[in-house]
């Protein structure tokens, strides 16, 4: 990081998707409003008095889990934080990503900066100078299950606020002090509660769900390229986008879905070549129904946002601190069931956007289904098998999405001697959401080459000026498709298109918004 890293000023409980997506794609550095510290304040005056007393307050001055009656010395609750945060180190696996890492740790901030967690403001002054100096926790992506907070990955992160695990700075992945310490930082000891309060949560889960989002709303945008590309390539209809059929249904996503394809195809040629005698009837569903299918995945997608959005703003660990009721309460805010609803519902969107593209490649690939363009896209059919194995692969990646898409949230098992004996497994259906994105990408590539190849064919008419915008930017980088060639790279460069939502962008019509 440098000194021109932008610095994004957050106001915990009305932070919005916007200024989320921003931190994650941009690596902002975070403060948190300066108003919210007196309440940070009150709510750690009420954990010290708590400490410093003699009744039994969970943990505070208790042990944790089903080991919540064994009471703890207040000579030892520096003791038992450290310990607590050490002993759930248990991650597993791969190390996250560094954009997701940062996310959970801006997340975590906002939860605290709600000012009913009771920790010191040494705590959110040390995350919010890792975020602004670069030292980001390594965060093994394995071990939560979604309930009481996402201990294991949170512990990872608290460990290195604390000198321990390890740590990536400049580029390099040292150990937590040595992090700290190259970025002028110092360990902080936790004190009563405040490990806990660093643990317990879903800022893991969440962190996963809201990437698996920004990144499924691209992906729908793109497709909506691609699919009026595929559209004038094989001569559709576009009767079926009337604005009148849609406003009838009244589905925002299906209204605006249709609305930005019309956009799209306005002025071509091609499709106006074909009103008069053209002998079909109807086009298949793929075609006839991509309103309603992707439209309806938008809708899916904005409910999935509310959901993070809100818990976004949440405050989730335990207990609470209640300052306005001078209570010190255990709750069940940790539990992540809305993160792991949320994330089935954006991987049942990533699955049928993905469906619904694949047939479009097995449409456009097949001679007597697009309406006379070559077998595979191939201008020497038999010698060369062109798109033949793309389409193939697409079929391959379409059928693991829909096995990824299974739900997660309804696969519970309990924990901790029973005393956690229903769990969301919202971490994993998050994460999951990253595999499916890739795999969906891919899909709209082989979609981009093969719909960009159709049109071509159908010169010397050419398709609308948007249209053609967005097959200029996939010639600078992907020739037409003449003799058979190693195919893959030119997978991986359309591909890269959708990722980065190129495509949508370079067509200049405006794109249905995520937000209201």
């Amino acid at each position: 990081m440098t000194s021109r890293t932008p610095i994004l000023t957050l106001t915990p409980g009305t932070v919005s998707l916007a200024d989320l997506e921003r931190v994650f794609r941009n690596e902002c550095a975070v403060r948190l409003d300066a108003a919210c510290r007196p309440a940070i304040e009150r709510a750690h005056g009420r954990i010290a008095a708590a400490a410093a007393g003699d009744i039994a307050v969970y943990g505070v001055n208790t042990g944790f889990g089903k080991l919540a009656s064994v009471k703890i010395a207040a000579e030892d609750t520096a003791t038992l934080q450290r310990n607590l945060i050490l002993s759930h180190c248990c991650g597993v696996g791969p190390a996250i990503p560094r954009a997701h890492a940062r996310l959970m740790m801006v997340l975590k901030l906002l939860s605290l900066g709600r000012g009913a967690s009771g920790v010191r403001l040494e705590v959110i002054d040390l995350l919010e100078a890792m975020l602004a100096t670069g030292v980001t926790p390594v965060i093994p992506a394995q071990g939560s299950v979604g309930a009481s907070g996402d201990l294991a990955p949170l512990s990872h992160m608290a460990a290195v606020m604390m000198g321990a695990a390890e740590a990536e700075f400049g580029g390099t992945v040292m150990s937590g002090a040595a992090a700290l310490a190259a970025a002028g930082l110092t360990p902080i000891e936790l004190g009563p509660k405040e490990g806990l309060a660093l643990i317990n949560g879903t800022q893991f889960s969440t962190a996963f769900g809201l990437a698996g989002l920004f990144g499924a709303w691209a992906a729908a945008q793109s497709a909506l390229v691609t699919s009026a590309l595929t559209t004038d390539a094989i001569m559709g209809s576009t009767a079926p986008l009337q604005p009148e059929i849609h406003a009838l249904r009244g589905h925002r996503g299906q209204i605006e879905a249709g609305a930005t394809l019309r956009a799209l195809l306005e002025g071509s040629v091609i499709r106006e070549s074909h009103r008069e005698g053209d002998t079909r009837v109807q086009d298949p569903y793929c075609i006839r129904c991509q309103p309603q299918v992707v439209g309806a995945a938008m809708d899916v997608l904005r409910q999935a946002a509310q959901t993070l959005e809100i818990e976004a703003n949440a405050a989730t660990d335990n207990p609470l601190v209640l300052v306005g009721a001078d209570l010190i309460v255990s709750g069940g805010n940790f539990h992540a069931e809305p993160v792991g609803f949320a994330a089935d519902m954006i991987a049942l969107a990533i699955a049928e956007i993905g469906a619904i593209a694949q047939r479009r490649i097995a449409l456009i690939v097949d001679p007597v289904l697009s309406h006379d363009l070559p077998p595979f896209l191939t201008p020497n059919p038999g010698l060369n098998s062109g798109y033949m194995i793309a389409e193939v692969t697409t079929a391959a990646l379409m059928s693991e999405n829909k096995h990824l898409a299974n739900p997660c949230v309804t696969d519970s098992t309990p924990t901790s001697a029973n005393q956690e004996d229903h769990v969301s497994m919202a971490a994993h259906g998050a994460r999951r959401l990253g595999q499916m994105l890739v795999n969906l990408e891919r899909i709209l590539g082989v979609e981009l080459l093969c719909a960009t190849q159709g049109v071509e064919f159908r010169a010397p008419l050419p398709t609308s000026v948007p249209l053609q915008r967005v097959m200029a930017k996939l010639r600078q980088t992907v020739p037409p498709l003449g003799d058979d060639r190693y195919t893959a790279p030119d997978i991986e460069a359309a591909s890269a298109l959708i990722i980065s939502g190129e495509i949508a962008r370079c067509s200049q019509i405006p794109m249905p918004e995520l937000s209201a």
